[in-house]
């Protein structure tokens, strides 16, 4: 081993024997098997199980919830399929501790995400975390920081990223396929009802609620800010542009080929429902970017409840021939044509004055075999979302929510990874934690 390299990996198992962690390193041959744990496995988490469910030499070792409940029900339900039950934790601390995980996949609510993959990434863990990364600014440098220094596999849960169709047609896009691309807008127009209110009360049977809550501010328990409707509370979400919208807030930058905008505006506002929830159901961001000395443009956009479809995004009819609700999707404009973009894994083009069909294509792919894959090859090339990708793209959702919460246009310096001029905005790019479930200053 070269001295240099013999230093840095002294370090890195320095750093991880401090936080009570072992460095573990998968061997890599494809004839092994891969043991991969999930975590947070009521909603989304299982469909992270379904996916690793089908693949050759995947083993879903183990699972960890806070709600005992669910996880019984999710172990049971493996082993079924399986033939073999999963080793149950409810604190990921205690997963980090077993030497026989290879990877972890993550699947909580949004405050959660950078801290867990922070640790595991010193557990000597690959990570899967779900989208996004993080639920401030500041928490999603620190999780590319750790995904470097202990030199992890880390992909982020944007799934299009590995969709056949879409990875064609963003290098149509860089072919000049539509010409000049000066602007792409993102829709998330999806039909979300009321949530009315709710009292607070006790905790249910088997939640291990403080877990829950981990490094949000410790608040009574309340079904409105619980499972899913954590969506849309700031202190565990990050509204439906970091929900539904940061898929497409990332497709956004992707055809753009930009990184982080130089000033943003959002505004709008929580409409028609008096309920609890706090984050805006209508909400409208545009974000400026200098590309080599040019000015490109987002326009991002959030509606609930009915809505209109745009370039025939969405415009689906189901079995029974009602129309589709949602719009959900991107549209790119150049000089020369648009481009739609629809479901994450098709794609269509309109070109000239009289917006002729040009390329187009409907394929899907898995982002997470794909991560399958580079833990495997040890490549982070190999990654079609790497984290660095993944927080870069939250990067544009916190940056509009912090100018929606204060009223006002920011400017950014991508350089400095500050807000400039505004001091309270500034201080709203890093969260604040509950002690001990804080994120590391250094990682």
């Amino acid at each position: 081993m070269k001295r240099r390299d013999f230093i840095k990996d002294s370090a890195t198992a320095a750093a991880a024997t401090t936080l009570g962690f072992n460095i573990k390193t998968y061997a890599g041959s494809p004839n092994d098997t891969i043991r991969v744990a999930v975590v947070g496995v009521r909603g989304q988490g299982n469909s992270h199980i379904h996916a690793y469910s089908g693949m050759a030499n995947v083993e879903i070792a183990a699972i960890c919830d806070v709600d005992d409940s669910v996880l019984k029900q999710r172990s049971g339900e493996i082993e079924k399929n399986k033939g073999k039950r999963p080793k149950e934790y409810v604190d990921i601390r205690k997963l980090l501790e077993d030497k026989t995980i290879d990877a972890i996949s993550i699947a909580t609510p949004n405050h959660w995400h950078s801290l867990m993959g922070v640790w595991a990434c010193q557990a000597g863990k690959d990570v899967y975390v779900e989208k996004p990364c993080s639920h401030s600014y500041w928490e999603g440098k620190q999780l590319v920081a750790a995904a470097r220094n202990y030199n992890r596999i880390v992909q982020h849960g944007t799934n299009s990223r590995s969709t056949v169709a879409l990875r064609e047609a963003m290098q149509k896009l860089r072919e000049g396929v539509i010409g000049d691309v000066y602007m792409s807008r993102g829709l998330c127009f999806k039909w979300r009802d009321t949530i009315n209110k709710k009292k607070d009360g006790p905790v249910p049977q088997g939640v291990d609620y403080d877990l829950w809550l981990g490094p949000a501010p410790k608040r009574p328990f309340n079904p409105n800010r619980f499972h899913y409707n954590w969506h849309w509370n700031w202190d565990y979400g990050n509204g439906d542009i970091g929900n539904q919208g940061i898929h497409e807030m990332d497709i956004c930058r992707w055809g753009l080929g930009v990184t982080l905008p130089t000033r943003v505006f959002s505004m709008g506002g929580h409409f028609m429902f008096d309920d609890d929830q706090v984050t805006p159901n209508t909400q409208v961001a545009n974000l400026e970017f200098n590309k080599n000395g040019k000015k490109v443009m987002i326009v991002f956009e959030v509606r609930h409840w009915m809505s209109n479809n745009e370039a025939g995004i969405g415009h689906r009819t189901n079995s029974r021939g009602e129309l589709d609700s949602n719009c959900i999707g991107n549209v790119f404009y150049g000089s020369e044509g648009y481009m739609a973009i629809d479901n994450y894994n098709s794609y269509r083009t309109f070109l000239g004055k009289k917006q002729e069909p040009g390329p187009a294509r409907t394929e899907g792919g898995s982002n997470w075999e794909n991560f399958i894959k580079a833990v495997r090859s040890r490549k982070r090339e190999d990654l079609n979302a790497d984290i660095e990708e993944g927080h870069l793209s939250a990067a544009l959702m916190h940056l509009a929510n912090i100018s929606y919460r204060i009223g006002r246009s920011i400017e950014f310096d991508p350089a400095k990874e500050q807000i400039l001029k505004d001091a309270e905005a500034n201080d709203m790019l890093r969260d604040k934690y509950r002690e001990p479930f804080v994120v590391p200053e250094k990682v």
